[in-house]
């Protein structure tokens, strides 16, 4: 990563956090869906600053436009499930609390404990994206489908359910 994308990764990193924190803390569903979804948008930011292009756009494409898009659909054929706040009650926060400070600490210690990071200064090859393309339509053909046709029945669910609901 050069120097110059430094403060945009760090803008995309605050982004990815703060939108992840508010998928699981916020009470209307509806909004935490949203939050996925900028959650999701980030990291491909992310993927774009490591020239990861081809991750990017999966993650835009799979991740936002199929999953998340499926979700809110799913959100709204439920018969007011959007508009209804969830009772949020654990009674474990303190110490749900104390394990995630815990892990920080330990996760920033690891950090600066860790003074050679190997990165790769090796280019990527030029074909990456046409060899991942070549892959997805040959080898991996039929998981590739069978997600399809996953997320399809997932969506034709939502819809029966929402259905028996209204009637």
């Amino acid at each position: 990563m050069d120097a110059s994308v430094g403060p945009v990764f760090w803008i995309l990193a605050a982004v990815t956090i703060l939108s992840g924190i508010a998928v699981v803390s916020l009470k209307n569903i509806f909004h935490c869906a949203l939050f996925l979804i900028l959650c999701l948008f980030s990291v491909a930011g992310i993927y774009i600053l490591l020239h990861a292009e081809f991750l990017a756009a999966a993650q835009v494409l799979i991740y936002v436009g199929a999953v998340a898009i499926l979700m809110i659909f799913a959100i709204m054929l439920t018969s007011g499930l959007a508009s209804r706040t969830i009772k949020q009650v654990n009674k474990h926060a303190l110490t749900a609390l104390f394990a995630c400070v815990l892990f920080v600490f330990v996760v920033i210690g690891l950090i600066f404990k860790s003074n050679v990071w190997n990165w790769a200064r090796v280019p990527l090859p030029e074909d990456n994206v046409m060899t991942i393309g070549k892959l997805l339509m040959t080898k991996y053909m039929l998981p590739f489908e069978v997600v399809s046709v996953l997320l399809l029945a997932a969506l034709i669910g939502a819809i029966t359910l929402a259905r028996e609901e209204e009637a």
